[in-house]
């Protein structure tokens, strides 16, 4: 296990031991005490199973960790990509209604949520965005999983931000319904976490996805590693070496340094 600043990267060995050991070296659940409302956001861009969607026992073993500090309102909340899926059928397929239902937590369906407009006239893409309300009220974790991406090198914490997006806005030009940022997929990256980057983030590297983010090969040996903390550009560098792949050729992260974290 090593810790660097904001950053743990932990030998993994099963979710309940794992996910306890690396939030401990970041003191998350000091940071979790003092919040009101918890928003855990796995990746579930489709129904495909775990490695290329977050594994609900990873989330499972993340709320038990969370309630042993917090006592406040606990949510999973996701955008599914899918054209032919609603979030809520994805919930279902993958285990995450059973889940919710056992640990008594809500289940919310980000693209159907009441929005928020925002602006930054210096954006070249998304000089307003609408996004969720919810993800402005609570503490937002992003849980993604690790694996490669064919137009964003890498998709990780701050890729995983884009199932904010609803498809009323973002669905254009394509069947995934967020469609929108392909046409410039790292610069979109950087402003949507510019709006709304996470509090929190967890990558589980316990597999990984070598080539692809929806198929392909899973990493050989398998990376077995977790990786936490509280500065989404230092999980994501760390994320992206994890993949042999350099920080600095993977622009959205790049373009993030220094602006809404630190990649060293």
């Amino acid at each position: 296990m090593s810790r660097k600043g904001n950053l743990a990267v932990c030998s993994f060995t099963s979710y309940g031991e794992s996910i306890a050991a690396c939030l401990d070296e970041v003191a998350a659940g000091s940071v979790f005490e003092k919040q009101s409302l918890i928003i855990l956001k796995p990746n579930l861009i489709n129904d495909s199973p775990f490695p290329i969607t977050s594994a609900p026992s990873m989330v499972e073993a993340l709320i038990l960790y969370v309630r042993r500090y917090f006592k406040g309102g606990l949510v999973i909340a996701e955008g599914c990509g899918d054209s032919h899926l609603t979030t809520h059928q994805v919930f279902q397929r993958l285990g995450y209604t059973d889940l919710a239902r056992n640990h008594k937590v809500e289940l919310v369906d980000l693209n159907e949520e009441p929005l928020r407009r925002v602006e930054n006239s210096r954006f070249a893409f998304f000089p307003q965005m609408y996004l969720p309300e919810i993800v402005f009220e609570g503490f937002l974790v992003s849980l993604p999983v690790l694996k490669r991406h064919s137009l964003a090198t890498v998709t990780l914490s701050m890729k995983n931000m884009m199932g904010l997006a609803p498809p009323r806005y973002y669905q254009q030009g394509g069947s995934w319904k967020k469609s929108a940022f392909h046409a410039n997929i790292h610069q979109s990256i950087l402003e949507l976490n510019s709006y709304r980057k996470p509090d929190f983030s967890i990558i589980d590297a316990s597999v990984g996805m070598a080539e692809y983010h929806l198929g392909g090969a899973t990493c050989d040996p398998p990376v077995q590693k977790l990786l936490a903390g509280h500065d989404p550009v230092a999980v994501d560098a760390a994320g992206a070496k994890l993949l042999g792949v350099d920080w600095l050729k993977v622009p959205h992260i790049r373009m993030a340094h220094q602006v809404l974290g630190s990649a060293q």
